[in-house]
């Protein structure tokens, strides 16, 4: 069902049934309706129209909802903004995509204001749960002000509706553009993936809602559900949620699993209401997936996918224990209505059992990389599948094993952290000649990065120096957490670096 539907049809079948539950704050579905509606013509009111773009910089809040569904209603395309990304990349994301308005949380207006000046297309920014500068807008007298009627406003299919932000080759962040039509069919087909739903159900929103987080919620809408909102994950207040609010739904990336079943209260909290939890964004050790299924039960769901296409896989929880583990190293089968392919460089098929890069035709699909059709038509192939960058294998029975990354793409703690833009800032320190960044493992995050940096001729920097920078620069979230310096970076003989090399030869364990 599409999302300005979800609620519509809430509204009136649901009424009085608790939609979003955020620490104190209750919205009864007929709230959360209501709310939205006035979201959607305030954004008229102000001359936004179909179609502009609105981008939000917020972290987890009892007006998370609305923020996605009055958006929809109003016709215009949200774009959700990363309260860990420095101001500057910020800016960026808002230039290229066009936003008219900007939606950001008092605590975060401070550290993008600067940077607004430069943004030539936002017109409007709405501050929350704060009181509004002199050139901002008051969210909460904007809404008062606003009718509570539905726009009404009528979208086609292909009509652009939300723009996810992921990491690009040169290090930039791309915005990846989902129609209404794919962002219906990435909810439809995370509702194949749960356990069949009804009213009943809750779903603890443990992460950002900006991320991987937000997959569940429209299934669970469409049944009634409740959705519970964490401001910020803490594994306390994670088995506290569960256990006051009976929910039976959640998600996390490995890090945050792995610090809830490692929690000294996980086993004397009442978990007994969870029917599924859902893990993804990052692998996960056979270690701490043994701990989480200590904690949690024979409920664990594996669900592999990427901004560009989600869901593509899933492994059930029947299926960890099965072929004595085997099945639990793999990232499961396709979701119901998606093809995984493996092809080569060509885009050809490869026989089953062969590694080549993974194919995915699903409904959740993106539409384009928004200005970029250059870069929308590398990552589609003729027939629709989407090319995912990772390299694997399909084996007799279907299951997915992936081997490696296309390129070096780190994922720490569930966010995706790009070498280059990493490279970047550490070049740009007076000090600095040249650096080069991998992932290596952390038993916290799954991979941290590090960096392998030349120092110029008769400069001096340590390795807190230039943490301090990339962190200064990219935020907590992006910093390099380790650094070591040689004279030379690792080439091949026609002048690549050969990462593989900076990670074996520098990484953990290792004596240089």
């Amino acid at each position: 069902m599409e999302i300005a539907n979800l609620i519509r049809h809430g509204a009136e079948r649901y009424a009085e049934r608790p939609a979003l539950i955020c620490a104190d704050t209750v919205y009864s579905y007929a709230e959360v309706y209501k709310r939205s509606c006035r979201l959607g013509n305030a954004l008229a009111g102000l001359g936004i129209e179909p179609g502009d773009r609105v981008a939000t910089l917020t972290d987890n809040s009892p007006e998370a909802l609305e923020l996605i569904l009055g958006i929809a209603l109003a016709g215009c395309v949200r774009a959700s903004l990363y309260t860990h990304n420095s101001a500057e990349t910020n800016r960026y994301l808002l230039d290229t995509i066009g936003a008219t308005v900007l939606i950001v949380q008092h605590r975060h207006y401070d550290i993008i204001a600067p940077q607004l000046k430069a943004a030539g297309t936002v017109r409007h920014v709405l501050v929350l749960e704060g009181p509004a500068p002199a050139d901002a807008l008051d969210y909460e007298e904007l809404l008062a002000g606003a009718s509570a009627d539905d726009p009404g406003v009528e979208v086609a299919e292909e009509t652009p509706q939300t723009i996810r932000f992921s990491a690009g080759t040169t290090g930039k962040p791309k915005c990846i553009t989902h129609s209404v039509r794919a962002w219906t069919g990435m909810g439809s087909e995370m509702a194949t993936v749960l356990p069949e739903l009804t009213c009943q159900d809750s779903y603890l929103a443990a992460g950002p809602l900006s991320h991987a987080t937000i997959m569940p919620v429209f299934a669970v809408l469409a049944a009634g559900g409740a959705v519970v909102v964490l401001r910020a994950f803490d594994p306390g207040q994670f088995l506290a949620a569960v256990q006051r609010h009976r929910c039976t739904v959640a998600f996390g990336v490995p890090t945050m699993v792995e610090l809830v079943a490692r929690h000294p209260a996980a086993l004397t909290t009442d978990l007994s209401s969870l029917r599924v939890f859902v893990y993804g964004g990052a692998p996960m050790t056979e270690t701490a997936l043994a701990e989480a299924r200590e904690v949690f039960g024979d409920i664990m769901l594996q669900m592999y996918g990427q901004s560009e296409v989600a869901p593509v896989s899933v492994l059930l929880p029947e299926e960890h224990t099965a072929q004595d583990g085997r099945w639990a190293r793999s990232a499961g089968r396709a979701t119901s209505n998606t093809r995984i392919t493996i092809v080569d460089e060509s885009g050809a098929e490869l026989p089953q059992g062969q590694i080549g890069e993974v194919a995915a035709a699903t409904p959740g699909a993106f539409t384009e990389v928004w200005g970029d059709p250059e870069a929308t038509c590398a990552r589609k192939l003729p027939d629709g599948s989407i090319l995912t960058r990772d390299m694997g294998y399909l084996d007799e029975e279907g299951y997915l094993f992936l081997t490696d990354r296309k390129e070096d793409l780190i994922i720490s703690g569930g966010f995706n952290i790009w070498p280059a833009e990493l490279e970047n800032a550490l070049v740009a320190h007076p000090a600095v000649q040249e650096a080069s960044v991998v992932g290596i493992p952390d038993p916290k995050w799954g991979e941290t990065p590090m960096a392998l940096v030349v120092l110029a001729p008769g400069a001096s920097a340590s390795e807190d120096e230039l943490i301090s920078w990339t962190r200064d620069r990219l935020g907590p979230v992006k910093r390099v957490t380790h650094v070591r310096f040689d004279a030379e970076l690792p080439r091949t003989p026609v002048g690549k670096v050969l990462r593989r090399v900076v990670r074996d030869q520098y990484g953990p364990g290792t004596t240089q």
